[in-house]
């Protein structure tokens, strides 16, 4: 047990400085809308690029990824991911940081399937969701103690720093993969043996791993359509400085920090997807109500905030673990990162969309900020996407094996 602490607990590290350097860029938005001079629709592109190339090589590594040790896999990507951190960091225009971004999520997206791979090999099915819960807290540690701070580094000296120390994290926890992850080659027998095409036929000619992926798309459309814009809109409509961002993050993510494994703990007693159903019914009042926000005091947005994080996370967990037994073990590996694939993918378009669809004006309750238009649609969006997540989980069902 000791080992599969520590093997739970440098995964979850890891996971940390993916969901960290990819959440960053979403409360830096209005920080960098003002710097670069861009719209709403550009840094919509800025968030997406990293979730499109991300998506892209996430489909790529489905065909190969099966065939190595788990451990090596993880070592090659995460270095990757690293560099690709560390050149965000020294990004000194839209274009280039657009670059930069992309290349960044093209490792990313393999590293969160790698990485639900390896927790789902190496935890039975039995103690698997609070596994996942507890890789999961890395969302809520990165919002507790990783947007805050890089939101602190970014104010002290630049919007490149917080880059720059994920970078350097990033380097640690390489040292750590390598020197106390084990060889994980149990899917090896079955997994060499198979042809790409017969990996494909396996995933896309079978209704479960089917209605897994498009549960995923569903679900991240529901989630994805109002996240990025949480920050903007809290500064331009509802009156926090940029300062005061930190706040909904250290809030948010402080509450999921205990509420995520404890989410785990249920799902494996109650069932998945009843508790998911109860969190994914949950959710919707809050983003209905962040979505319609008029300017209202700190304390009373950061409840609003506070409780849909909690919900949304609570959704996330038990429905990962869902997702992760639609599939045999052999080829876990290949339909998590084509799942990653369509989660990427299913994020970035959802930001387009909420892009095209909202607007600015000048803001009245925050000097030099933009207010945003029309954000309330985009919560109807989210809404609806939401209740068609909940209507497909109930279709989804355990293979055997798994």
């Amino acid at each position: 047990m000791t080992k599969e602490r520590l093997l739970l607990l440098i995964l979850a590290a890891a996971l940390f400085t993916h969901i960290m350097d990819f959440m960053i860029i979403m409360p830096l938005g209005p920080q960098l809308m003002r710097l670069f001079d861009i719209t709403p629709q550009q840094f919509s592109l800025l968030v997406s690029s990293y979730t499109f190339t991300a998506g892209g090589s996430g489909f790529l590594a489905a065909f190969f990824i099966d065939k190595f040790d788990r451990k090596a896999s993880l070592t090659f990507v995460y270095i990757g991911f690293t560099i690709g951190t560390l050149a965000c960091a020294f990004a000194p225009t839209y274009e280039i940081l657009l670059i930069t971004r992309s290349m960044a999520g093209a490792f990313g997206g393999v590293l969160g399937a790698l990485i639900l791979s390896i927790v789902s090999d190496a935890i039975p099915l039995e103690r698997r969701a609070a596994g996942i819960g507890f890789v999961m807290a890395s969302f809520s540690a990165a919002s507790v103690f990783g947007v805050p701070f890089g939101l602190y580094l970014a104010t002290l000296f630049s919007w490149h720093a917080p880059f720059l120390f994920l970078g350097g994290l990033g380097v640690v926890i390489n040292a750590l993969i390598i020197a106390y992850v084990p060889s994980i080659k149990g899917h090896l027998t079955e997994a060499k043996s198979q042809a790409p095409l017969k990996m494909l036929k396996a995933i896309f000619t079978r209704r479960n791993p089917l209605m897994g992926l498009l549960f995923t798309s569903m679900l991240m459309f529901g989630h994805f359509t109002i996240i990025p814009f949480i920050a903007p809109y809290m500064v331009g409509n509802v009156g926090f400085t940029e300062q005061e961002l930190t706040y909904i993050y250290l809030v948010g993510g402080g509450l999921t920090i205990f509420s995520s494994p404890m989410v785990g703990r249920f799902a494996d007693k109650y069932g998945r997807l009843k508790i998911f159903t109860i969190f994914g019914v949950l959710v919707m009042l809050p983003i209905l109500i962040i979505t319609n926000l008029p300017p209202i005091p700190l304390w009373t947005a950061l409840i609003v905030t506070g409780i849909f994080f909690i919900m949304a996370n609570g959704r996330m967990v038990p429905s990962t673990t869902m997702v992760t037994s639609v599939i045999k073990p052999e080829n876990r590996g290949s339909f998590m990162s084509i799942r990653s694939s369509v989660q990427q993918m299913s994020s970035g378009l959802a930001a387009l969309v909420a892009g095209m669809v909202i607007s600015e004006t000048p803001s009245t309750v925050t000097e030099d900020a933009k207010a945003l238009l029309h954000y309330e649609y985009v919560g109807y969006i989210a809404i609806m996407f939401s209740i068609v997540a909940i209507i497909i989980a109930r279709q989804l069902k355990v293979e055997q094996g798994a």
